[in-house]
């Protein structure tokens, strides 16, 4: 009898074949039901205590994943799935995780079967092309310019959103944010640079009616001698500098003896004249406002402040790009190279508020600004940070239907379409890929379903009646209206969704299902160091993620 021999450190747990798969798919699902009830206009809110002690009230499915620390390996995939999905799209979020959740859930009954989880997968794949080829076939055009088509769009949007009950207002700020930053690159294509050229200022007070889009920038500085400055300048002169205008130290240390005390003066009186120099080149151009992001001297304020120039200091860098965007100025790195050129003309108004405890300064009523500050106002941090979750959820929509102005019908009408078509192709399909394949189309309506489930009516009799309407691919817009839970066509409801969203959120779905069925061993109790004192034992490969320890897998 050979005695056995031993490849893996005694200390590493190895679990491999089918019982990787079962763990992974009860991991995915249970992430799934976390999120389930989060989906549609009547859904649940969840509430979460994070590590300091706050609170996190909300239904982004993004949102409550990021919040949640797990310790399976296959839920942290899928928490990435809708990490994924915020960043590309910025909506659909709980979506692809109800949607992976249920193709790895109708998987599971292959995999008992003894199917290859490959052919799980190219069935799948193939499902997903077809799928994205019916997106194409009922998809809508729609005119961005048309201003009310794109309100209905955005609110469908949020509708399932905690806003929802403040009606237009957010779908309005969304929508005058990404239309005043859109840039138009030529040959029909937009670029809206979400992340850079809009600003959420969060003011707790007031009420959320106040939120607005100004057109301008906000931020949160006041003037450098608020007594001898101006603080409302109409039609301003604007310059910009990225440089100090303080006495340039030298780089390094230097130390400089001095015999006679006059020197001393000299060397004082270089400095002073010094400043003086820049802030005349500066003068020059008669602004009526220099803002800075670094350093401005007492001199240099005495300067200003005489010749009735405001100036701020100290700005962070993003918000001098902002104003740059907003009043036409260009960013100014040495005062001597200044041109009028460089002056920024297109505000109409700068003004200093107190709102709260906090001055703000206001860049308002820009000529044609390219960045913008939304104003969000509201009774208590909570809610502005939910409000402010939504808003971006509702600028990503936006943006998308910018970037691809086609819609696709939103209540679960798209994925019960996607899934009577699929069923009817499973049947050309030969060889061992057809159930698979149908049981992919099957899965599509964990969405509608989960939708009726959280309008609380009938789910077996609301789900016949639905599929009775798609049997044959055709009726597309009906859905399910998910606030009253009846079947009803999503044309007339303005219930619609963005093509780009659906694509990603089926596409990454699916892929994630594949990624983790082909998954067949996971080695786990991996060390990184040894502890001192102790005999080194032989030498394991690292595996990516050391995040997984012993107590990962369930038994």
């Amino acid at each position: 009898m050979h005695s056995p021999v031993v490849v893996l450190n005694d200390s590493l747990n190895r679990e491999s074949g089918s019982r990787v798969h079962h763990a992974n798919i009860q991991a995915s699902k249970a992430v799934a039901d976390i999120i389930r009830t989060t989906l549609g206009p009547r859904s649940m809110l969840k509430m979460l205590l994070d590590a300091s002690g706050g609170i996190v009230v909300t239904n982004d499915g993004n949102a409550i994943l990021r919040e949640l620390d797990l310790a399976h390996p296959a839920a942290k995939s899928m928490i990435e799935l809708s990490r994924t999905q915020d960043e590309e799209v910025g909506d659909g979020t709980t979506s692809v995780i109800v949607l992976a959740g249920e193709m790895l859930h109708v998987a599971e009954a292959f995999i008992d079967k003894r199917f290859h989880p490959t052919v799980i997968c190219r069935a799948y794949s193939k499902a997903l092309e077809d799928a994205i080829a019916v997106l194409d076939k009922i998809a809508m055009p729609i005119d961005v310019n048309d201003r009310v088509t794109m309100m209905e769009l955005v609110k469908s949007c949020i509708g399932t959103k905690f806003t929802s009950q403040f009606g237009d207002l957010i779908a309005d700020l969304a929508l005058d944010a990404t239309t005043t930053i859109g840039v138009d690159l030529g040959q029909g294509l937009r670029e809206v640079d979400i992340k850079k050229y809009i600003k959420v200022e969060k003011v707790p007070g007031g009420q959320l009616e106040d939120s607005k889009v100004l057109k301008g920038v906000m931020f949160n500085k006041d003037v450098v001698a608020p007594g001898k400055m101006r603080r409302k300048i109409i039609n301003p002169r604007i310059i910009l500098l990225d440089c100090p205008l303080e006495y340039k130290k030298g780089e390094n240390q230097t130390n400089a003896e001095l015999v006679r005390e006059e020197d001393w003066a000299i060397l004082l009186k270089m400095e002073e004249e010094y400043i003086e120099s820049i802030c005349m080149q500066i003068l020059k151009f008669k602004p009526d406002l220099v803002i800075t992001e670094k350093g401005l001297s007492d001199l240099a304020c005495h300067y200003f402040s005489k010749a009735g120039v405001s100036a701020i200091r100290r700005l962070r860098k993003t918000d001098n790009n902002r104003i740059a965007k907003a009043c036409g100025a260009t960013i100014v790195n040495r005062p001597d190279e200044l041109q009028e050129s460089d002056v920024g003309t297109g505000a109409g108004l700068f003004e200093v508020k107190k709102i709260g405890d906090e001055f703000f300064a206001f860049v308002d009523n820009c000529k044609d600004p390219k960045a913008c500050t939304v104003l969000l106002r509201g009774a208590s941090k909570d809610l502005l940070n939910e409000v402010e979750r939504n808003l971006q959820d509702a600028l990503s929509v936006a943006r998308n239907i910018l970037k691809n102005p086609k819609l696709l019908p939103g209540g679960g009408a798209t994925e019960l379409t996607v899934s009577a078509t699929l069923k009817q192709k499973s049947q050309s399909i030969e060889g061992i890929e057809k159930w698979p394949y149908e049981a992919a189309a099957i899965a599509f309506e964990a969405i509608p379903r989960t939708l009726a489930q959280n309008c609380g009516v009938n789910v077996i009799r609301t789900m016949t009646a639905l599929q009775g309407k798609h049997a044959n691919g055709e009726n597309s817009w009906i859905g399910i209206d998910g606030n009253t839970g009846a079947i009803s066509d999503m044309r007339e409801q303005k219930i619609w969704d963005a093509y780009n969203v659906k694509a990603q959120t089926f596409k990454t779905a699916i892929e994630a299902a594949s990624m983790l069925l082909r998954i067949d061993d996971i080695v786990s109790g991996i060390k990184k160091k040894q502890a001192p004192g102790s005999t080194p034992s032989k030498p394991t490969i690292e595996q990516e993620g050391e995040a997984d320890n012993e107590q990962m897998i369930p038994e």
